[in-house]
């Protein structure tokens, strides 16, 4: 199994801003089902300054990267999307500092990181309707793959696609407990949470980027790919 290296990270980052970008209106569309339909604006707005500043940003280790772009979503993402994904991107970067590949195992540990630094910032936990509800069972199946004799990267990013879709559905029939949906109550329930919408988003396009047969099952990551 080869490691992941630091072309690799900035080719999803790359890769995630311009999914993001070009799915602003998308994402909001979806947000506007039960939130305040900002949510695809907010994201937008950030990763168009990652997009610009990101052949100039600081390459010198994937955690020099990472903290970096964290920084630039704190400052640039609007409501309550840029401070936690900004500590995503931070807890990511504190378990990848000097390092200039990780492996599957390393990946894994950066996005639990990034899950436990979510969860104290933003105080949602799974089942809360959240892009938690995305992130911890993809965590769960790469930690599963990490842990294999002979790890598969290919394999391990179209199982965590395969349970980041699995989340819109498994979570569109909750009330959101969490974020700008909680506040209408029981109109929540079956709508699908745009930030779960958005990492499967991702992920697709992730598979897209590195080569990984995948197709796209659930309407809403259909329609965005």
């Amino acid at each position: 199994m080869a490691d992941i290296t630091l072309a690799d990270v900035e080719l999803a980052v790359k890769t995630t801003a311009t999914t993001v970008l070009n799915n602003e209106h998308y994402f909001s569309d979806l947000d506007g089902l039960a939130g305040d339909g900002d949510f695809g604006t907010s994201l937008a707005t950030g990763f168009r300054v990652i997009d610009a500043d990101l052949p100039t940003i600081d390459k010198s280790a994937i955690g020099a990267m990472l903290l970096k772009i964290s920084m630039l979503v704190s400052k640039h993402v609007g409501g309550s999307s840029g401070p936690i994904w900004g500590t995503g991107f931070m807890k990511a970067a504190a378990i990848s500092k000097g390092k200039q590949s990780v492996t599957l195992a390393e990946v894994a540990d950066m996005l639990g990181a990034a899950i436990d630094g979510i969860m104290a910032r933003g105080g949602a936990k799974l089942g809360d309707k959240t892009l938690l509800d995305a992130l911890i069972p993809v965590h769960e199946a790469l930690k599963a793959h990490a842990a294999a004799a002979e790890p598969d990267n290919k394999a391990a990013l179209k199982d965590a696609a395969d349970a980041a879709e699995a989340a819109i559905d498994a979570t569109r029939s909750l009330v959101a407990h969490r974020g700008r949906a909680s506040q209408v109550g029981e109109r929540s329930a079956n709508t699908p949470d745009p930030g779960i919408v958005a990492i499967a988003t991702i992920l697709q396009a992730w598979c897209g980027a590195f080569g990984v047969e995948r197709t796209a099952t659930v309407a809403e990551v259909v329609k965005a790919a």
